[in-house]
C-alpha cells in the first residue's frame, strides 16, 4: 500500500507525512518503522521491505523521503510501484517537486496522493537557501549561524540539513576526483566546491559529512532535536 505526499510547500509535506506515520504507529503499535532517504538508500533494502513482514505485526511502515532527485533511485521506485501497491507493508512516500510523467505513474498505484504547494518563487526571493551552503564552504560559522536563524522562517529543518549535506558532500567529492566529469557534479558546482574545499583539511571534510549524517540519523531515533543539533553544528564548523 502506498501513500504519496508531495508539493513545493515542503514544510507542510513533511508535517503531513510524519503525521500519517505517527497515526499508523498509533493504530499498529507493534509495527516496525523504517525510514529510507538518500543517506541509507539501497535497492536491496527496498526489495527486502517489499516482501518482509514484522514478527508480531503483519506490516512494516516504511517512510520514503525525498529520493526522486536521483534518476537511478527514481527509476527503481517507479519500476517497483506495482509491488509497493501489492505489498502487505505500508509505504509513505514524501517528495518536493515531481515531474508530471512520474506523478502520473505514481497516481496509478497509490492508495492516496496529496499535494501541498506554496508560492515557492516568492519564498526563494525572500531567502536563498544556498547562501547557507556558501557560508559552510567559506567556513564562516558566524554567518552560517545567522543565516540558519533566518532560514528556519522559510524552510523545514530537513531541507536546510539537505542543503548543508549537499555542500559538504560536493566538497569532499571534489577532493577525490580530477574533473567535473569524473565527479559527476556540474562544472560550476565542481569548480566552486573544489575552491571551498581548500578551507578545510581532509579530516575536517570527512568530519563535516559524518556529523551531518549522524545528526539526521540520531534525530530520527529520538536521541536529540533535529533543529538544535543542526544549530550546534553551525557553531562548530
Amino acid at each position: 500500500m502506498l501513500y504519496f505526499i508531495h508539493g513545493t510547500d515542503i514544510k507542510k509535506v513533511v508535517e503531513k507525512a510524519h503525521g500519517l506515520v505517527n497515526a499508523m504507529l498509533v493504530k499498529k503499535p507493534n509495527a516496525s518503522l523504517f525510514k529510507i532517504s538518500t543517506d541509507n538508500w539501497s535497492e536491496e533494502t527496498l526489495q527486502e521491505l517489499l516482501v518482509s513482514q514484522a514478527l508480531f505485526e503483519n506490516k512494516y511502515i516504511v517512510e520514503l523521503s525525498r529520493l526522486i532527485d536521483s534518476d537511478d533511485v527514481k527509476e527503481s521506485l517507479v519500476d517497483s510501484l506495482k509491488e509497493i501497491q501489492e505489498s502487505e507493508n505500508i509505504f509513505i512516500w514524501l517528495e518536493e517537486e515531481v515531474d508530471s510523467k512520474t506523478l502520473s505513474k505514481i497516481e496509478k498505484f497509490a492508495e492516496k496522493v496529496q499535494q501541498f504547494d506554496s508560492k515557492i518563487e516568492i519564498k526563494k526571493v525572500e531567502f536563498n537557501i544556498f547562501s547557507l551552503a556558501d557560508a559552510l564552504g567559506n567556513k564562516d560559522k558566524k554567518k552560517l549561524w545567522m543565516l540558519y536563524q533566518d532560514a528556519k522562517k522559510f524552510f523545514a529543518v530537513e531541507e536546510i540539513h539537505g542543503t548543508l549535506f549537499w555542500q559538504a558532500k560536493s566538497m569532499l567529492i571534489s577532493t577525490k576526483t580530477k574533473s567535473a566529469t569524473e565527479s559527476g557534479l556540474k562544472p560550476f558546482v565542481y569548480n566552486k566546491s573544489s575552491k571551498m574545499a581548500k578551507n578545510f583539511s581532509p579530516e575536517e571534510l570527512l568530519n563535516l559529512s559524518s556529523k551531518l549524517i549522524s545528526i539526521s540519523h540520531d534525530s530520527r531515533r529520538g536521541i536529540h532535536d533535529f533543529g538544535i543539533a543542526l544549530e550546534r553544528f553551525c557553531l562548530e564548523i
